[in-house]
C-alpha cells in the first residue's frame, strides 16, 4: 500500500509528475505533490469529491437524472477533461501504469487525503468487479452527461436494464446480415473520396477519414438515414471537445479570472454543434423506410407503457451515444489497423489476398463471405489488444468489498486497466509484438488467459455493439486495402495518447495511392 510517508517513492515511479512537485515532496510541505498525484488518479476516474461516500445511496438514488447544464463541466477542476490534462506531461502514461502494476502486484491501493483509489490490472480482478460482484459497483463516467445526456452510457442499475432491453435485438448476430449492404455502401463512399484524394496527393488525417466512414455505417445501418451532416465538421468538433489541452486552458484562465464568455470557447461551440446532431439525424428522411432498425425499435419503446422513462428525449440521447461512442471505437480500430499494416507489409498482403478472393469474384458480398476474412479479423482483434480504444474501465463501490486482501469501502473508485492487462508478459508472449496469430484459430483464442483480453469490457455492462464493431472494421480494412496503397507520412512512428479513448498522438497523416 502507498502511504503518505512513501509518497516520494510513488512520485518518482510516476515519471510524468513535474520536477517542482518532487521538490515539494522533499520538503516538509507535501500538499503540492499530493495534488499532482490526486490529479493523476482523477484523470483515470478518481472522483475527488467524496461527500456522502459513506453511504453511496441506493440504486434508485443513482438513477435520478437531473437536468445537466451543457457547459457545466467546462473550466471546472472536477471535469474529467481537465483531470486528463495531467497525462500531457508524459510521452507514454500507459507504460508508467504498467510499471507500477508490476511493482504492486496488479493491485495498487493509493491513500490520499481525499479518499482511496485502487488500480487493478489482473484478470481475476476484472472478473471480481465486473462479473462476480458487479452489483457492488456502479459505472463511473464523470463529465459526459452534457454530451450523452441520460443514455445507457451514463446511467446504471434497473433503469439501465430497462433502457437497454428494447435496443438489444438490433445487435443480435442474426441482424448483421441485414447490415452488410449498408456497411459496404459507407465503404464505397470512402473509396470514391479517396480516389479523388489520390489524384491530388493530398495528405489526410486517417482517423478523421475512418470516423467519417464509421459515422456513415451507423447512420445507414442502424438509423436508415443518409448522413445528413458533414462528418468532417463533426469530427473536428468532437476533436475540439476531447482535446484535453483546450480544457486545461479553460481551467487555467478561469482560475486567473480571464475567462469571459465560455459559450465562445471551442469546447462550448463543439457541444452546441454536437447537441444539434442527433435531432438532425432523427428528422432526416428515411432511406428505405425499413421497419426493423435500431431507430424503429427505440421509437416503439417510446410507445410502450411499461417503459415510461423511454420517451423521445431518451431516443435522442441514445442516438448521441451511437453517433459518438459507436463511431469512435470502429474509427480508431480501423485507423490503427491500417497504420499497423504499413508497419507490417507482409500482413497487409495477406489481408489483400483474402480481400481479392471475396471482392473480385462476387458482385454482392454477404455475411458468410465477410466471415471468411479470417486473417483480416485476427488483425482487427490484435489491433484491439495492442491499442484498446477503451484503455480503462472505471467503477465506484457502492458497498463494502474485498480485493487482494484490501478493503474497498463505499465511494472508493477502482480503475480496471485493460491496456496494462493487454500488454502484460504474464499473459501474452512478447506483448509489444503485433501478432495476429494470437487470434488465428479457436485453439489460439482458447489458450489465452481468461479475462486478460477485454476490448469491450466484461459482464452485463460490456459494450452492446462490440461484435458489430469488429465486423465493421474487418470489412473496412479488407476493402480499403484492396483498393489503395496507404502511405504513412508522419515524421516519427505513431504512438498512442490517453484521452477518454486511446487516440494517435498528433493524428495519423497519410497519403492514399490507388492500386
Amino acid at each position: 500500500m502507498i502511504q503518505a510517508q512513501h509518497l516520494e517513492d510513488f512520485i518518482k515511479s510516476v515519471e510524468f509528475l513535474k520536477a517542482q512537485a518532487i521538490e515539494n515532496c522533499k520538503s516538509e510541505d507535501c500538499d503540492s505533490a499530493i495534488a499532482k498525484v490526486d490529479s493523476f488518479l482523477a484523470a483515470l476516474g478518481y472522483k475527488s469529491d467524496l461527500e456522502g461516500s459513506a453511504d453511496h445511496g441506493s440504486t434508485e438514488t443513482q438513477q435520478a437524472q437531473p437536468v445537466v447544464d451543457k457547459y457545466s463541466t467546462l473550466g471546472k477542476d472536477e471535469s474529467i477533461w481537465f483531470k486528463l490534462s495531467v497525462l500531457l506531461n508524459t510521452d507514454n502514461p500507459m507504460r508508467v501504469l504498467a510499471r507500477l502494476s508490476e511493482k504492486y502486484g496488479g493491485c495498487i491501493p493509493v491513500n490520499l487525503k481525499t479518499g482511496k483509489v485502487f488500480f487493478l490490472s489482473e484478470p481475476q480482478h476484472f472478473r471480481h468487479v465486473l462479473v462476480s460482484n458487479e452489483d457492488k459497483y456502479i459505472k463511473y463516467f464523470e463529465g459526459l452527461k452534457p454530451i450523452f445526456g441520460n443514455s445507457m452510457i451514463t446511467i446504471d442499475g434497473a433503469l439501465w436494464q430497462k433502457i437497454r432491453k428494447p435496443q438489444q435485438p438490433a445487435f443480435h448476430p442474426n441482424m448483421y446480415a441485414d447490415y452488410i449492404p449498408y456497411f459496404r455502401s459507407a465503404v464505397e463512399t470512402r473509396i470514391k473520396a479517396w480516389d479523388e484524394i489520390s489524384e491530388t496527393g493530398q495528405t489526410i488525417d486517417l482517423l478523421e477519414e475512418t470516423w467519417a466512414l464509421a459515422a456513415e455505417m451507423v447512420t445507414k445501418a442502424l438509423f436508415d438515414r443518409e448522413v445528413p451532416f458533414n462528418p468532417h465538421i463533426v469530427f473536428n468538433a468532437v476533436k475540439s471537445y476531447t482535446d484535453v489541452q483546450n480544457h486545461k486552458s479553460l481551467r487555467l484562465r478561469q482560475v486567473a479570472g480571464s475567462l469571459e464568455e465560455i459559450g465562445e470557447e471551442p469546447p462550448a461551440k463543439a457541444i452546441d454543434a454536437w447537441l444539434e446532431l442527433a435531432p438532425i439525424v432523427f428528422g432526416a428522411e428515411p432511406r428505405e423506410h425499413r421497419t426493423n432498425t435500431l431507430l424503429n425499435m427505440m421509437q416503439r419503446a417510446e410507445e410502450d407503457d411499461s417503459i415510461p422513462e423511454f420517451d423521445r428525449q431518451q431516443t435522442i440521447d441514445e442516438m448521441k451515444q451511437y453517433l459518438w461512442a459507436g463511431t469512435e471505437t470502429t474509427a480508431l480500430t480501423t485507423a490503427w489497423a491500417i497504420y499497423m499494416m504499413t508497419v507490417h507489409p507482409d500482413m497487409k498482403e495477406k489481408v489483400r489476398a483474402e480481400a481479392k478472393s471475396i471482392f473480385d469474384n462476387n458482385d454482392t458480398v454477404d455475411l458468410d463471405q465477410v466471415r471468411n476474412l479470417a486473417f483480416t479479423k485476427s488483425v482487427i482483434q490484435e489491433t484491439l489488444r495492442h491499442f484498446p480504444p477503451i484503455w480503462s474501465l472505471i467503477r465506484t463501490a457502492k458497498e463494502t468489498d474485498h480485493i487482494n486482501g484490501h478493503r474497498i469501502r463505499p465511494g472508493d473508485n477502482v480503475v480496471l486497466s485493460t491496456y496494462v492487462s493487454h500488454h502484460n508478459p504474464k499473459y501474452w508472449k512478447n506483448p509489444d509484438e503485433f501478432n495476429p496469430g494470437r487470434f488465428a484459430s479457436p485453439q489460439a483464442i482458447k489458450a489465452q488467459i481468461k479475462y486478460s483480453y477485454l476490448p469491450f469490457g466484461l459482464g452485463k455492462r460490456s459494450c452492446i455493439g462490440g461484435a458489430m464493431a469488429i465486423l465493421e472494421a474487418t470489412l473496412a480494412l479488407a476493402e480499403l486495402l484492396h483498393h489503395f496503397e496507404p502511405e504513412y507520412v508522419g515524421t516519427k512512428p505513431a504512438v498512442p495518447e490517453a484521452s477518454v479513448t486511446l487516440v494517435p498522438k498528433g493524428g495519423l497523416p497519410f497519403r492514399m495511392h490507388k492500386r
